[in-house]
Order: C-alpha cells, then structure tokens, then sequence
C-alpha cells in the first residue's frame, strides 16, 4: 500500500497552528471532515477517545493519531507539518511537529494495520523526516510522503 492511496495534495498541511493537542485534534478532524463528509465532531470525539487509551505521539516529533469509523468506506490520511512543535504526552516527552491522522472503516484490519505500519515506517526514517522538517510547502511534502519507496539492492549472485 502506498501512501498515494491514503492522501492527496489536498490532505497536506505544511504549516499548521495550534496552540495545544487538543486544538491540533480540532483543526486536523475539521480538514479530514471536508474530505470525508463526516461531521468533524465525530472525527474529533474518535481521536480523542484513541488519545485516552494513551498517546499516538511515537517520538522524535512525530504522532499518528487513528481511528475507526463506521460511516467510512475506505482509509484516509492527513498529513500535517505544524509551524511551531505543540505537546503531544508523547512516549518520549518530546514535542510534536510531524503528524499523520490515519481514519479507517469500524470493520476493517488488515487494511488499517497495514496503513499504521507504513505510515510508521516511513515516519521512523530519519532521512524521510529531515527532508519533510525542512520542506515547507504541500505540494513539496506530498511528494516526499508518495515517493516510492527505494528499491532494495539485487542480490549478489555466488560466483
């Protein structure tokens, strides 16, 4: 699964504000709910009740809030690049900066476990990180998160 399928250029934010988690969880459930066409109370209300299980904030700078809805077909992602780090309870108590909001389907596994660990991966390169900090505009963000990812090395051969 690439990223390409989870967001478009219109789901990039290179430069968002807010001034706490609370209000990044607003922002970003407002942004997904005119691309889903589900009320953002609702996105809100999921991702707050994920948070409360414990954070999405995965270190480095970096949170992958998520949730599961029923009234969604399919998955979807947001990626944001905030313009000043907010708190996040992360697990290393570090700021955050670099967020990917992934929603899924209430009844789907495989689909939304292979986008979290994707988006994961990809977020724990500190190659792709460097380049999406120092990028600051969508369309430039957007095509550091859908580049396909490098192929690996043949195999040498036993001569």
């Amino acid at each position: 699964m690439t990223l390409d399928f989870l967001i478009d250029k219109q789901s990039v934010l290179a430069s968002l504000k807010a001034p706490n988690k609370k209000q990044l969880l607003q922002e970003l459930s407002q942004t997904l709910a005119n691309r889903v066409a589900i009320d953002h109370r609702l996105i809100f209300e999921t991702l707050l009740t994920r948070e409360k299980l414990g954070s999405t904030g995965i270190g480095q700078g970096i949170a992958i809030p998520h949730g599961k809805l029923p009234s969604i077909s399919r998955v979807y992602g947001l990626f944001a690049r905030l313009a000043a780090p907010v708190e996040f309870d992360s697990v290393d108590g570090q700021p955050v900066d670099l967020v990917f909001v992934l929603l899924a389907p209430e009844h789907t596994g495989a689909d939304h476990l292979k986008a979290l660990a994707r988006i994961s991966r990809l977020l724990r390169d500190p190659a792709v990180v460097a380049k999406l900090r120092g990028t600051d505009d969508a369309e430039g963000l957007y095509a550091i998160l859908t580049e396909p990812a490098a192929n690996p090395a043949p195999s040498a051969s036993a001569a």
